[in-house]
């Protein structure tokens, strides 16, 4: 795709459009451009505060390749999981209005609502969700394959989830956490999560360009297409709908919008004068709250999470960062609370370490560090099916014939899944997606999606088929998460 730059280069400053840079950030637009060219994006939005002020904000390259239409720092990106610290904000908000405790159990507002054992009923809090300490996971096999607009029967799910991790002495990551944060924020309020961000936080913050679902966005003018490497060529892959666990993820915003954020974030709570996170939640979330070692940096004395946000050292300065990645779009936000400066890169590129390199140079300039810094380039590819069917394996053949293994099978929590051939091919119909299974050896095989397939996922999952005590297929496995999740097949 280095056509792409053979063009920005000609357009020269159209394709480099925003507020004049401070002294402190001269040549970054170069250092940007030559980034964006080893990594083949599409678009960039940047956007710098410091002391107070917007220092910095410019748009790079194309929010629409096909039609050549330039980013600015008004282009609205999906920016995924930066949408956590915006729900656990709500949650801030809710205790400080006494709504609600950060150290109550989500039972006390939820109806008829339970873990998967009393344990967890017991111990899990709703700080608990928010520090990804609570252990439940991610499961994203219940989100991404089995989907539900319901946030509330999402959530009721987790009476039939296993946890994932060990209750309060671990941290897992997790997306059906911040749903579950979610639905608590719309059981005390009595409105959707959706209409809650907007007149708690996008309003007061002014952010007039930043909203939840992709029916909002498509009115919109100025919006980011997003993009995925596939074999080496840049193509447009569709918007993730996030259906019921929209409060872990579904935020599109711009980096101008998203700079008022940062303005709030690194003055105790208020914009313009007014307190829109409270003071009291602002040092709590920066605070370290799920403490856990630094797999990338063996010197890091401080890393963890706190509330929606992932703490650490850097280079000696106390940096407050999460990012984000959805299908076509990776974003991060980096905040120096004691240097007063914040940092958010957007781009439309998937699996992408591009914002991480650019928010860096940026951070190592503000910050007067070294800059003989060697950026790797690291991009996801797109997932790219196998065009061929691979026959049965005859040296480890099932146990059993395909015949036997067909049949509609169901998972308490997850949903029903289908097996059956279709011209000589045997497929696995899930509710979102339709996927074949290729053998691997006995009963063993692997999920491997279709040609049209384009979700930001690799759905290669093994499937192991399990044989009862009669000797009848009575379940298969699949092995998508830590924990195995079981179907059980559906007798006639």
């Amino acid at each position: 795709m280095k056509f792409i730059f053979a063009l920005t280069f000609a357009l020269g400053i159209q394709i480099c459009t925003g507020q004049i840079q401070t002294s402190e950030l001269i040549g970054v637009e170069n250092e940007i451009i030559k980034l964006m060219e080893r990594y083949d994006a599409a678009g960039v939005s940047v956007a710098v505060v410091k002391d107070q002020d917007v220092i910095y904000s410019k748009g790079f390259g194309f929010r629409d390749l096909e039609k050549r239409l330039p980013v600015d720092d008004n282009t609205i990106f999906h920016i995924a999981s930066m949408t956590k610290a915006f729900t656990g904000s709500l949650l801030g908000i809710l205790e400080s209005e006494n709504q609600l405790s950060l150290k109550d159990r989500p039972g006390l507002y939820i109806p008829n609502f339970q873990f998967y054992n009393d344990k967890m009923n017991n111990l899990i809090t709703i700080e608990d969700l928010l520090s990804h300490r609570s252990g439940l996971g991610n499961q994203g096999t219940s989100l991404t394959l089995f989907p539900e607009n319901d946030k509330l029967k999402i959530v009721q799910r987790l009476k039939y989830l296993k946890p994932q991790a060990e209750v309060k002495n671990s941290w897992a990551y997790s997306n059906m956490g911040y749903t579950l944060a979610g639905v608590v924020v719309e059981q005390v309020i009595g409105k959707r999560w959706e209409a809650v961000v907007k007149e708690k936080i996008f309003e007061p913050l002014k952010m007039s360009s930043s909203m939840t679902t992709i029916e909002e966005l498509m009115k919109m003018s100025n919006y980011a297409l997003g993009y995925s490497l596939r074999n080496g060529n840049m193509i447009q892959v569709p918007f993730e709908n996030y259906y019921g666990y929209s409060p872990a993820g579904a935020i599109k915003s711009s980096s101008k919008d998203l700079c008022n954020w940062m303005l709030a974030w690194l003055n105790k709570g208020f914009y313009e004068g007014t307190q829109v996170i409270p003071q009291e939640y602002v040092k709590k979330a920066m605070r370290l709250q799920n403490i856990k070692s630094d797999v990338y940096e063996k010197d890091a004395y401080l890393f963890g999470e706190g509330f929606g946000w992932r703490l650490r050292s850097y280079n000696g300065y106390f940096r407050v960062r999460h990012g984000g990645n959805t299908n076509g779009f990776s974003t991060v936000m980096d905040m120096f609370p004691f240097s007063n400066i914040g940092i958010v890169v957007l781009t439309n590129q998937s699996n992408s370490v591009l914002p991480y390199l650019i928010s860096d140079h940026i951070s190592r300039k503000l910050l007067k560090l070294p800059m003989d810094v060697d950026y790797p380039v690291n991009v996801g590819e797109m997932y790219t099916p196998n065009e061929e069917d691979n026959p049965i394996n005859t040296d480890e053949k099932p146990t059993h014939p395909i015949s036997d293994l067909l049949g509609r099978y169901h998972a308490k929590g997850y949903g029903t899944v289908e097996i059956k051939v279709e011209n000589k091919l045997i497929y696995a119909h899930f509710p979102t997606y339709t996927f074949k299974l290729e053998h691997l050896n006995y009963n063993n095989f692997y999920l491997e999606g279709l040609q049209d397939f384009k979700a930001s996922f690799n759905p290669e999952f093994t499937v192991e088929f399990v044989v009862d005590t009669e000797g009848k297929v009575e379940r298969f496995k699949i092995y998508s998460q830590k924990v195995p999740v079981e179907f059980l097949k559906e007798r006639k």
